[in-house]
């Protein structure tokens, strides 16, 4: 005789896999962001490798304030470090700023990298000193603190002003180093690093602000 079996759940054909949960795609998130910011900092080390094997020339391809040649520094100088103490000083707040700034919404983090990376490197090359060649990650460092502070108030998003608190706590002094005094360090990219984080927080919450005047719109008693 043949053996019945009991079919359980047959698939369908053209079913879909279920979705993957609010945890799950936050993971996802969080896996992506931590990659992408850990990359990078790879990159910058092994940049720092090749430029002291080369005698440090690679230093030279930095921003060169109103120079034609220094404008592709505009490209290269955030990759750039001095000395090795410089790119370390510079490891930690690059992998934590970055990170908050990727996990904030992975597009948005590298949109506001993108406008933090151009504004710094322009309002440098336009207002450095004459003679000098500007380069680090720290112009990038001050774009996604003030960033991170400046998103969440222009998008009233609750959880991302707290996040901006906290990164305000931990971070805010080093906002004193936008102004200039500071021999050796490069305040026109601090300072314009920082300034490219507050368009990078007003552009990429557009969104937020235009639904927000259209709620307020759509509350108001209509007109008698």
């Amino acid at each position: 005789m043949a053996a019945l079996r009991k079919q359980t759940n047959p698939a369908r054909p053209g079913a879909s896999a279920p979705a993957p949960g609010k945890f799950s795609g936050a993971r996802q998130l969080w896996t992506r962001a931590a990659v992408l910011v850990t990359g990078f900092v790879a990159l910058l080390y092994v940049i720092e490798v090749l430029d002291t094997i080369n005698d440090s020339r690679f230093e030279q391809a930095g921003i060169e304030p109103r120079q034609v040649d220094g404008l592709s520094g505009i490209l290269f100088a955030p990759m750039l470090h001095g000395p090795w103490d410089h790119l370390i000083g510079n490891t930690l707040p690059v992998l934590v700023l970055g990170f908050l700034a990727l996990v904030s919404g992975l597009w948005r983090g590298v949109a506001a990298t993108a406008i933090i990376w151009v504004i710094a490197g322009a309002g440098t090359w336009l207002t450095g000193a004459s003679g000098t060649v500007h380069i680090g990650a720290s112009s990038l460092i001050f774009g996604w603190l003030t960033y991170l502070i400046s998103r969440g108030w222009f998008a009233r998003h609750p959880w991302q002003i707290v996040l901006g608190l906290i990164v305000f706590a931990l971070y805010g002094s080093l906002l004193w180093g936008v102004l200039p005094g500071q021999p050796g360090i490069s305040w026109q990219g601090h300072l314009f690093g920082a300034l490219g984080g507050l368009v990078a927080g007003w552009v990429l919450s557009g969104d937020e602000r235009r639904h927000r005047r259209q709620a307020h719109a759509g509350a108001l008693p209509s007109p008698r």
